[in-house]
C-alpha cells in the first residue's frame, strides 16, 4: 500500500478524527505531507462522505495541537538536550540538527512573522515550532500565528481537493505553482526586513 492509499484509508476509517491525526503526523513527520492529506479529504468532501468544512476545522486542529506539542518540548528542554536527541533520533523522522539550527536562525533573525509563512512551508511546518518555544516566544502569539497561517494553508488545500480532485495533473501544477508564490512572498519579506535593519544602522 503507497502512501496516498494508506491516507485515504485511515481518512474513511477514521472521519474526521482521521485527517485530524494525520495532519498531527504530518508535523512531526514530514514525509506525510498535508499536500496529499487535505486535498484527499477535500474531495472525499465533494462526494459527500465529509463536510468540507469539517474537513477544514478537523485539519487545523491537528495541526495545532502538534505545534503546540513541539512549542513546548523548544520550551521545556534546554538546546543541547535537543540538539543530541535529533543527532540521535531524528534520522527516524527524517530531521536533521542542522535543520533545527536553521530554523532557530531563521527565528532569531526574523522574528515571530516566519511563524506564521512558516505553516505553509513543508519541513520548515515541522521544525518552525521547537525554535519558537526554545525562544521563548509567547505562547498565546505563537498559536495566533500558528493559527492563522494554518487556516489559510488547510483551507486552500482542502478547497483545491474539493474543486480539482478528479483532475491529478491539475492539482499537482496548482501545488508547485502556490509553492513558488509563498516561497517569492517569504524572501520578499525578509529582503525587506534586512533593508529596515540597514536603515536603522545607516541612521545611527
Amino acid at each position: 500500500m503507497n502512501l496516498t492509499a494508506w491516507i485515504i484509508s485511515v481518512m474513511e476509517q477514521l472521519g474526521y478524527w482521521g485527517i485530524a491525526l494525520l495532519m498531527f503526523l504530518d508535523n512531526v513527520f514530514p514525509p506525510i505531507p498535508s499536500e496529499i492529506i487535505m486535498p484527499s479529504a477535500g474531495y472525499a468532501a465533494s462526494q459527500g462522505e465529509l463536510v468540507l468544512i469539517g474537513v477544514i476545522i478537523a485539519g487545523c486542529i491537528g495541526s495545532l495541537f502538534a505545534a503546540a506539542v513541539l512549542y513546548w518540548i523548544g520550551y521545556q528542554f534546554k538546546q543541547e538536550y535537543i540538539f543530541r536527541w535529533v543527532d540521535r533520533y531524528g534520522k527516524y523522522l527524517f530531521i536533521k540538527s542542522a535543520d533545527v539550527k536553521k530554523s532557530l536562525d531563521w527565528f532569531e533573525q526574523y522574528g515571530h512573522r516566519i511563524v506564521f509563512f512558516g505553516r505553509m512551508i513543508p519541513a520548515v511546518r515541522s521544525l518552525i515550532s521547537i525554535p519558537a518555544g526554545m525562544s521563548r516566544m509567547p505562547f498565546w502569539k505563537f498559536m495566533f500565528y500558528s493559527g492563522l497561517g494554518t487556516i489559510i494553508w488547510t483551507t486552500f488545500l482542502a478547497t483545491v481537493g474539493y474543486y480539482f480532485g478528479e483532475n491529478q495533473a491539475l492539482m499537482h501544477q496548482i501545488f508547485s505553482k502556490v509553492g513558488y508564490v509563498i516561497i517569492a512572498i517569504v524572501a520578499v519579506i525578509i529582503l525587506w526586513f534586512l533593508y529596515r535593519r540597514h536603515l536603522r544602522k545607516t541612521r545611527s
